[in-house]
Parts: structure tokens; sequence; C-alpha cells
């Protein structure tokens, strides 16, 4: 099947008003079901990033090689495995059979009731009626139509029928595979400033960790996972009327859903706090652990829509029309994001460059220290990535002040300077007077002038010097 969903024209007036509803997790259940493999690497591949799993445990999770679960040598397990086997000699379709879609139909209508019926105290600690329990639980194996609310079954054994269920599965609901990943699981917690683990549990990486095992559980395991805790979170949220908290309620069902088949209380001594904690922790977090990690969807919708071949002109004209509308709003995006790189980018190289600076200040005085420090004085003003390289004004020209330079400016003049000044301005926009042109035909264009129009100058120069200096002598002998 395609990708992407076709377009369904619906004559049927009454489904049009009906909402549309949008399953985000739709490319994740595609990759699930027609790549298995590739999915289950994407996913194990995760889940190592969190916990750290052995070599042994991770092959266990793959399910390359066989769990070994704590007491499986001890003689004490052995003779309980025997006695539990007794007990599921006689498998009903339902009752001590593997878990199956027509299992979870039928034991659906025990969940579905005790929705109902969530206010009674002590519900799942109380036992109910014996009698009434095997009644009811002849009934579901047959697969024959019941009347939960008939007033006949009491809530207490529906309960109590419900966790029989799950406890003569052949192997927990979690599944055997998963319970070194479940420990590991529970000792994910946060660390402190200085990189120590502490005491205090890591939510966030807890939940992330239960959403990828969840994935690779088996079909008919997750779905009823997922019925049975939204019934026991839903069963928390009444606690002040069933007196039935989320951990009261991991202590009912851990042994069910988590501990493996066939092992003793002895055996799991070490591990029985954890495992139980575990299960209240699913309780409390049940509606965010169905959930598909953000990056796995898009791993997977890329896997499907990334690859895709564009078959026939007419695709790519579609597109095409389509991305023009949206072009302006990807280039303020990207021009957003862009100036939020760079300025991150310049916070970041500034904060680097005073951390260096301090470091430089704390060295012990040195040659090399004052060599540093004189560097930062020199490039105290460099520039951040990101930013503009200011460009250096042009060096003003000093204006000649020598009496050669006056002779110049009055001979050539004021025009001729500023034509020497900007040489790619336009004639037109340049007009001399008459006079300027007049002196331009006399003396020529300053960029074209002589070595021996400058040597009279000069001469002529000195000259007046001579005289101005014969007058002043003049002058004062004749005042002597």
């Amino acid at each position: 099947s395609d990708a992407i969903c076709n377009f369904v024209i619906c004559n049927d007036s009454s489904l049009r008003s009906q909402p549309i509803i949008f399953n985000p997790d739709f490319f994740v259940e595609k990759l699930r079901h027609e790549k298995p493999e590739v999915f289950t690497e994407l996913v194990v591949s995760n889940i190592t990033r969190l916990i750290d799993l052995p070599g042994a445990e991770l092959a266990q999770l793959m399910g390359e090689e066989d769990p070994k679960l704590p007491g499986a040598n001890s003689t004490a397990s052995g003779f309980f495995r025997s006695l539990m086997s007794l007990k599921r000699k006689e498998k009903g379709v339902v009752f001590g059979s593997p878990l199956t879609e027509e299992g979870i139909a039928q034991v659906s209508q025990l969940i579905e009731y005790l929705h109902k019926n969530l206010r009674a105290e002590g519900l799942f600690r109380v036992p109910g009626n014996s009698i009434r329990q095997q009644i009811l639980k002849d009934a579901l194996n047959s697969g024959t139509d019941i009347d939960l609310d008939s007033g006949e079954f009491h809530s207490n054994d529906v309960a109590t029928l419900l966790k029989m269920f799950l406890g003569e599965l052949p192997e927990p609901l979690l599944t055997h595979k998963h319970f070194h990943a479940h420990l590991k699981i529970a000792d994910l917690t946060l660390f402190d400033e200085k990189g120590n683990k502490t005491s205090t549990p890591d939510k966030e990486r807890q939940i992330e960790a239960l959403q990828l095992l969840f994935l690779i559980l088996p079909a008919p395991n997750r779905s009823l996972l997922k019925l049975l805790l939204d019934l026991l979170y839903q069963t928390a949220k009444k606690q002040d009327k069933n007196k039935m908290s989320a951990h009261n309620l991991a202590l009912m069902f851990a042994p069910h859903i988590l501990w493996p088949r066939n092992v003793s209380t002895n055996d799991l001594q070490e591990n029985i706090t954890k495992l139980n904690n575990g299960v209240s922790f699913m309780i409390k977090h049940s509606q965010k652990l169905f959930k598909a990690p953000v990056y796995i969807r898009e791993c997977a919708r890329l896997h499907y829509l990334g690859s895709r071949a564009h078959t026939s002109k007419d695709d790519l004209d579609l597109l095409t029309s389509g991305s023009k509308e949206l072009q302006p709003l990807k280039t303020q995006k990207r021009s957003r994001l862009d100036t939020c790189h760079q300025e991150e980018t310049q916070q970041r190289t500034e904060e680097a460059l005073k951390e260096l600076f301090r470091h430089v200040h704390s060295m012990p005085d040195s040659a090399k220290k004052k060599k540093l420090i004189r560097q930062f004085n020199k490039h105290s003003t460099a520039l951040t990535p990101g930013s503009d390289i200011p460009t250096s004004p042009a060096p003003r020209r000093t204006r000649s002040r020598s009496f050669s330079g006056l002779i110049k400016r009055k001979v050539l003049g004021t025009p001729i300077i500023q034509e020497r000044e900007s040489r790619d301005a336009t004639p037109e926009s340049e007009r001399v007077s008459k006079e300027n042109v007049q002196l331009l035909q006399k003396c020529g264009s300053p960029a074209h002038m002589s070595q021996t129009k400058l040597k009279s100058l000069e001469s002529r120069k000195e000259e007046s010097c001579r005289r101005v200096r014969a007058r002043l002598l003049s002058k004062d002998s004749s005042s002597l």
C-alpha cells in the first residue's frame, strides 16, 4: 500500500460530519509491519543509547539468545516450575494459552466492566467468590456470551479473574526477553553538577526508554498492556474511593506482568523493589508510554517519503505549484533560523574568548603570559564568527600647507584637485569656469604635468623668497 493516503469521495452525508482522525504513528506502524527487521534495529539502537546492555543481554532483547533468568538453575525453582506446569496442564482457549487476539477480545470484556465499577473498596486486593469466578472462567474459555451487567457477578470476582488470566500466561505480559532491560531502566537516575549519579530517578529518560521498549513488544502483548495500564491508571485516580494507589496496584500486578515465570520470591529478593517501583511508574505515566518518540516518527516517515520517486511529470508539476505558495514562508523561516544560528555562534565564541582571557590572567607571571596579554590587547576588537567585517575608512588626504602647494592651488584651481581625487566622475558632472579652462589650456592637467614645469614653479618659489628676504633686510637697515 502506498504511504500517501488517497482521497476518497464520500457520498454518505451522515459520514461527512465525522471528525478526521490523524494517527501520528502511521508510518511507525507501517514500518513495524512491513519491515520488522529495520524497525527493530532502529528502536534497539536508541534503547542502547539510553541504557547499558552488555552483549548477552542485548542478544536476549533481540531474541538471538534464550533469556537467562534469576534462579533458573536452583532446585527449588525446578520444583516450583513442575508444580506450575501441573496447574496449567488443562489449558483452555483463553486461560493458560499463549496470548492471542481471541483471548484479548474475551478479556477486554472484563476490563470494560471494571471501568464502570472502579469505586469498589479494595478492588484487585479483596478476592471474590471462587464459585462465581469458575463459572465466569468456563464461559470465557468456551467463548459464550456473558452479560456482566446482569448483577450475577461482583466487581471483585471480575478483578480477581483478570489477575488470574495474567498469572496463567506462559510468560509475563512484558515477556522474558525484556526483563533485564526493565531492571536497567529502573536504575536511570539524574547526575549532579560534577557528573556523579544521584538517587533521584531520571523520569524523562525512563519514559523515553519505556516508549522504545514497548514498541518492540509483540502486537498482542502491547495491545493488552495498553488496556491494562489504562485501567490501573483510572483506578489509581479514584483511590479516595477504592483505597488503591498506584503503588498498591503495582504490588498486585508486578508478579503477573513483569516477574519471570516459575521463580520464587527469594530469587528476586534483590530486585523486587525495582520491579514494583517500575510497575508503579508505568501506571502513573501510562498516558505517555504508548506514543513513539518524535525522532522515531521522523525516521519512519523519511524512510517512506524521503525515498519516494515521482514517476510522472504531473506529480512534479503539482509539487512545484504547491511549493511556490510556501516559498515565502520557507524563506522567512530560513532567514530567522540563520539569524538565530549566527547569534548563537557569536555568543558561544564570545564566551569562549572570555574564558580564555580569564585563563591567561590566572597564569603565573612569565614571558609567555605577557606575550599572550599583548596579543589580546592587540586584537581586543577581533571579530567573532557571524559578524560583519567593518571596512576601514580610507586614509584622508592631508591638505598641503606648503608654499608650493599654495601656488599649485592658485594656478590650477579647486576643480582640478576635485577632478584629481575623483577620476571616475563623468565630465558632465564637473563643469569648470571659463578662467579655469584657460588655465588648463596653458598649464595642462596636473596628472600629465611635466617635470620641467614643476622645476619652473620651484624656481619661481625660490625667487619670490629671495625678494621677500631682500625687502626685509632693506627695511631693517633703513630703520637702523
